[in-house]
């Protein structure tokens, strides 16, 4: 097994640093399925873990997220520099899941001898990336799942986890977020984040529907909940219901075998302006960039954010036309007319008014994928208003 770092997660760019300059970041570190090491790596020894549901084997637990300042020049990305995220003590903070209880589901670890590896309260599954003008980051964290404030060093500074957890780092979380965040279906909290330009507002969203009150209405739901926190008190200030796409519109999915509205996720979240975001929507092959603004008429009721209110948003998503409000998008871009873009895009930064920067995720080269970095070329500026893909797509790098 060969690994390679990725730092496909999630892109930023902060504000007021010179063009080209990108901060990226990779997820818990290598893992692989139990089903693939052993259909890829013959490591039969590791089927008994087959019974195991969401177990992942981890090859190097000591690989833990890490985060690269980038510059792209031209069709060339240059990786200028690497940052281990620590913990105050100066530890490195691992990849490893955290414990699992009756409000949060956790999937078991194990090495490659197919020994079991503890649960780390402290472990992050890093995702979203938004970098700041202070230096620091916020970073989405698909465990918790919890938001993450880094300082310019990487350090965790911060930890906003569902208040059920309480206290899931030694780094004080003094409010937490709601109770509600720790449905999230397993493996899928935040990947999707950014942030405004004045940097008041966090703009977050979950990977898929929440599990809640249970997996069935999470394989039921046709919504994805997005919100918008205050940056200084985690405060969620509003939540919207983002529509997911039919499953049978992802062509390039579809023709490689069965493809179910389960495996639909968001992955990325792009301010460009007020109260508008680019949302990337994909499925592995097939990625799809929307364009969507947060009215405020689409916002949903206080109610939708009590983990005890019956029926969930959930139950009442599995239908076409729900009895709540839901955002309205448009297609900005869709891969299903580029055939030539890579499969697994999950981080998007906009280099310029008029282009984006798209990266795909390798998981570490664990079944042999590589980074891909690709330039999408706006019409117009913050992205057009129609239904039709955006022109030209270039690869400018990969590894």
């Amino acid at each position: 097994m060969t690994l390679r770092y990725g730092f496909g997660s999630g892109l930023a760019i902060r504000a007021g640093d010179p063009p080209g300059h990108v901060w990226a970041i990779g997820d818990r570190g290598p893992n692989i399925k139990v089903r693939d090491i052993i259909g890829q790596y013959g490591l039969d020894e590791l089927t008994p873990l087959l019974a195991l549901s969401g177990a992942k084997i981890m090859p190097r637990p000591d690989i833990g997220p890490t985060l690269a300042e980038l510059r792209v020049e031209g069709d060339s990305v240059t990786l200028v520099r690497m940052v281990s995220l620590t913990k105050v003590s100066g530890q490195r903070v691992s990849g490893l899941a955290n414990p699992g209880s009756e409000n949060l589901l956790s999937e078991p670890v194990f090495d490659l001898a197919g020994t079991r590896i503890a649960a780390d309260p402290e472990g992050l599954d890093t995702e979203g990336l938004v970098a700041l003008s202070d230096g620091g980051f916020w970073i989405g964290d698909e465990f918790g799942p919890s938001l993450v404030r880094l300082d310019a060093q990487g350090m965790v500074v911060k930890r906003l986890p569902p208040r059920t957890m309480g206290k899931s780092s030694p780094v004080d979380a003094p409010l937490g977020l709601p109770p509600i965040a720790a449905k999230r279906q397993l493996n899928r909290g935040f990947e999707a984040l950014t942030i405004s330009s004045d940097e008041r507002w966090l703009f977050l969203a979950f990977q898929s529907p929440l599990a809640h009150p249970d997996e069935d209405a999470h394989e039921q739901a046709r919504h994805v909940r997005l919100w918008r926190m205050d940056a200084d008190t985690g405060r969620v200030a509003a939540q919207y219901a983002y529509p997911l796409d039919c499953p049978d519109s992802f062509a390039r999915d579809r023709a490689l075998g069965a493809f179910e509205r389960r495996d639909i996720k968001v992955s990325e979240l792009l301010w460009v302006g007020p109260d508008t975001l680019l949302v990337l929507e994909r499925g592995s092959a097939t990625t799809k960039i929307y364009s969507c603004v947060l009215e405020s008429e689409a916002m949903l009721a206080d109610e939708h954010l009590n983990v005890a209110s019956r029926p969930t948003l959930e139950e009442l998503s599995a239908v076409d036309k729900p009895m709540f409000p839901v955002l309205v998008k448009t297609l900005v871009f869709t891969s299903d007319d580029f055939p030539e873009l890579g499969a697994d895009v999950e981080g998007m930064a906009l280099l310029s008014p008029t282009e984006l920067l798209l990266v795909t995720d390798n998981d570490f080269g664990v079944t042999g994928a590589t980074t891909q970095f690709w330039r999408v070329r706006l019409p117009k500026p913050s992205g057009p208003q129609t239904g039709k893909s955006l022109l030209p797509t270039e690869r400018i790098g990969s590894g």
